[in-house]
């Protein structure tokens, strides 16, 4: 008798749950095309100045999402993932990305017998290499819709038992599309570090065509240019780069995952507002990623997590211990570059500063770290994201620290993320943590 009475009720709630999750996707759609249309002209104009340049070769991203969309409801109106076993899955995730480690090491190969002077017929050498290659990639692309749409169910699954739902379900729910990524054109002004312009590029262009773009750009607007590559990007679904390290993959998508999920509240609405709620934006996707992502792999593949540390061995004796060189700590050291950048460039040593960065770009690569450009647009782009201790490309910017801060003090990531997700400026960040 019960259930006859709130049947209508629980008719009514499941549609209602279904157009409040229709009504989401529809925002983070909008929210998502916003803010990339947004990132193409900032502050000052540089954008629209720099597009004089680079309109040709930008990337279109409504024609990507569409077809994105497409593949998506493909999938998921198959749901292939749903008539296997939770190991049949896991294992053909796994299977998916050793595929994909064997796709690129084949890559690498022809392109080797290309590049070889001595090999006087590279189509004929390659050939064996070439047929693997063209069978491995067919295989790859018939699993590719089944292995994203398990390893979307494993991180919201993850993320729903952290709490960051909505009746039950993550909104929006948990999207992503393996996918050659665009390049990103930074431009930054000479005498300040400042993001003024993020222009998305097609991902195929050459080295030869992206230096010559840097450099024209920079001498035509006297600023700072650095094209990047970048592992994910926020529209829905997300793009994420291919990779064959499931580690990095988990974290990548939960990270692209949490900007949908701020589009939907002021911290992401905010977004291009100000340098600062950038970087609040993406120190928090940062943590969050990395929160999710691990506890991805501690659930479904527990094997790939790095082992223990080893016990610490018991000191030598003084009179026989021998001085161990010093490790090379890149953290540091790039905290060191940006302190000084910043410091120069205060007291308008425009010049002094450019030729300290590349001192200290010869001096990164002594140490094995290989940097094509360390620049006003370099530390621009990656200071943002200062999810790590030590300051690193962020340098002394306080909003980082601050929102690293907040996520100590705070008892879990769903109470760390509903705080800040409401956040709309660094003061109240400030205030948050000052209370």
């Amino acid at each position: 008798m019960i259930e006859r009475l709130i049947s209508p009720f629980k008719w009514l709630w499941q549609r209602r749950r279904w157009f409040d999750i229709g009504i989401s996707l529809f925002l983070v759609v909008i929210a998502s095309l916003f803010l990339l249309g947004g990132s193409q002209t900032v502050l000052d104009g540089a954008g629209d100045r720099a597009r004089i340049f680079t309109r040709s070769i930008e990337f279109d991203f409504s024609e990507w999402m569409l077809n994105a969309f497409v593949q998506k409801a493909r999938a998921a109106f198959l749901s292939n993932e749903r008539f296997i076993s939770e190991a049949e899955r896991r294992q053909l995730v796994l299977d998916y990305v050793q595929d994909t480690r064997r796709l690129q090491e084949l890559e690498r190969l022809i392109e080797n017998v290309y590049a070889d002077p001595d090999v006087v017929d590279a189509e004929s050498a390659s050939a064996d290499l070439r047929r693997e290659y063209d069978q491995l990639k067919q295989r790859l692309d018939q699993l590719q819709p089944t292995a994203e749409a398990i390893l979307q169910g494993q991180v919201a699954e993850v993320v729903a038992e952290m709490g960051l739902t909505l009746a039950g379900q993550p909104i929006p729910p948990v999207l992503y599309r393996t996918t050659p990524l665009p390049l990103a054109m930074i431009i930054s002004p000479r005498d300040v570090i400042r993001q003024d312009a993020d222009i998305s590029l097609a991902p195929d262009l050459t080295l030869d065509e992206i230096t010559g773009l840097e450099d024209k750009v920079s001498k035509e607007l006297d600023v700072s240019t650095l094209v990047v590559n970048v592992g994910g990007i926020g529209t829905y679904p997300t793009m994420v780069y291919e990779t064959s390290n499931l580690v990095w993959l988990s974290e990548v998508v939960a990270h692209e995952w949490i900007h949908n999920y701020l589009t939907q509240r002021p911290l992401g609405i905010s977004y291009l507002s100000s340098p600062g709620l950038r970087t609040m934006n993406e120190t928090t996707a940062s943590i969050a990623g990395k929160e999710i992502g691990m506890a991805v792999i501690e659930r479904f593949y527990p094997e790939l997590l790095p082992p223990p540390a080893p016990p610490a061995a018991a000191a030598p004796e003084p009179e026989t211990a021998e001085p161990e060189p010093p490790v090379f700590d890149f953290v540091k050291e790039m905290h060191t570059t940006r302190v000084m950048a910043d410091q120069l460039l205060s007291e308008g040593k425009i010049d002094e500063a450019e030729a300290y960065m590349e001192e200290r770009r010869e001096f990164f690569w002594d140490n094995g770290y290989l940097i094509r450009k360390l620049n006003q647009a370099y530390f621009a782009f990656y200071g943002a994201y200062a999810d790590h201790d030590g300051g690193g490309a962020a340098g002394s910017d306080p909003v980082g620290a601050a929102v690293r801060e907040l996520r100590l003090r705070s008892a879990s990531l769903e109470e760390f993320i509903d705080r800040i997700a409401w956040m709309h400026s660094f003061e109240q960040l400030q205030r948050a943590l000052q209370s």
